[in-house]
């Protein structure tokens, strides 16, 4: 039979050294193997060009290098955001964003195909969750935009379709080795996570005391508005989730993010954010405030910019540090999981799906 050959871009740099003396070879071909693939971001053992032949060729029979292939490209006529939707090595596809900032490139990424969380207002967990992504498939997405955009990324977003924490084992890798100096050496400092509220693996995240910035999405302002926009209130109940916010922050000295996307008449009304200036006024926090994107699958609507604005400044007087997202590429179905979406209408998914759980 036929042996599978080992995704060796989701090595950890002290893993690397051991495979490279597990077949043979000195330890020190790893960091030379290491900078290739996470530094000068190469494609193929070929390119290696500092490993002699017979050691590619070795490398090339016992591992692989998982292509994150660039299907589609759409670029905001707005503000230069880019969207990318990128096919993975067995056929299954991923979008990505890049946002240009003053301060330097963004990159949002996706953690898996699919999701089964079922949060009502999101396309990414309409079809349900396909897989996990691998951490050099979340690195890859980082590494493509940077060789199609001849641009260094400054920050990094887990924030596309699936829920990181669902993918906790490869996240935190991914994580390790996006911040590794002997990779890109992103400052854990810029890189932000999202989260619906898996609270034992957001306690689990505060034990390891990282610097990266935690973001829960809330969108709702008590438990029984939780429930009706997100399933994964019913296993975990808002006061628990906040508690776990508060661990995270007493771990890591880390300001908590909470994300709240405004979706009209649900919960952007006057009594919302007066509940929710009770529930955060205390909390060293920050609330970015989003305005739903409409999906057709879903009959949830916008509120309107002077609506926002209002509920806005309706927590800025209890003392909240509150932004309303910039929009960034609006013209170009700017919202998480649409392009994938409309892909996989197109051209079928592969594989099974794993239900929504909750």
């Amino acid at each position: 039979m036929k042996q599978e050959k080992k995704d060796i871009g989701s090595f950890r740099f002290e893993e690397l050294k051991e495979e490279m003396t597990s077949i043979g070879e000195k330890a020190f071909r790893a960091k030379q193997v290491y900078e290739w693939l996470h530094v000068k971001l190469v494609r193929s053992f070929d390119e290696m060009t500092n490993l002699s032949k017979p050691l590619r060729e070795k490398l090339a029979r016992q591992y692989e290098i998982r292509e994150v292939e660039m299907l589609d490209r759409q670029v905001s006529a707005m503000d230069g955001t880019n969207k990318f939707l990128f096919r993975l090595s067995d056929g299954h596809v991923v979008e990505s964003v890049l946002m240009k900032y003053k301060h330097g490139n963004s990159v949002c990424i996706s953690s898996q195909v699919g999701c089964r969380m079922g949060c009502r207002f999101c396309a990414s967990t309409i079809g349900g969750l396909e897989r996990n992504l691998t951490p050099s498939e979340m690195l890859g997405q980082i590494y493509q935009i940077q060789r199609i955009s001849g641009e260094r990324v400054a920050n990094v977003v887990v924030m596309g379709t699936g829920e990181p924490l669902d993918n906790y084992e490869n996240l935190l890798k991914f994580i390790q080795m996006l911040t590794d100096e002997h990779g890109l050496h992103i400052s854990q400092r810029n890189v932000t996570v999202s989260t619906c509220g898996i609270v034992p693996k957001m306690l689990e995240l505060a034990e390891e005391h990282l610097q990266i910035t935690l973001a829960l999405s809330l969108h709702g302002s008590t438990q029984e508005k939780r429930k009706k926009l997100m399933p994964v209130a019913n296993k975990y109940e808002l006061s628990e989730v906040l508690e776990a916010c508060d661990i995270y922050f007493a771990k890591t000295g880390r300001r908590m993010t909470f994300e709240y996307s405004l979706v009209h008449g649900v919960n952007d009304t006057e009594e919302d954010a007066k509940e929710l200036s009770a529930l955060l006024s205390h909390k060293n926090c920050h609330i970015n405030l989003i305005p739903v994107n409409p999906i057709k699958e879903r009959d949830f609507e916008r509120p309107t910019r002077e609506a926002a604005e209002k509920f806005k400044n309706k927590l800025e007087k209890s003392g909240i540090n509150v932004t309303i997202r910039r929009e960034m590429g609006s013209d170009i179905d700017g919202a998480c999981g649409q392009l994938r979406k409309r892909y996989v209408e197109t051209n079928g998914s592969k594989g099974e799906h794993h239900e929504n759980i909750f």
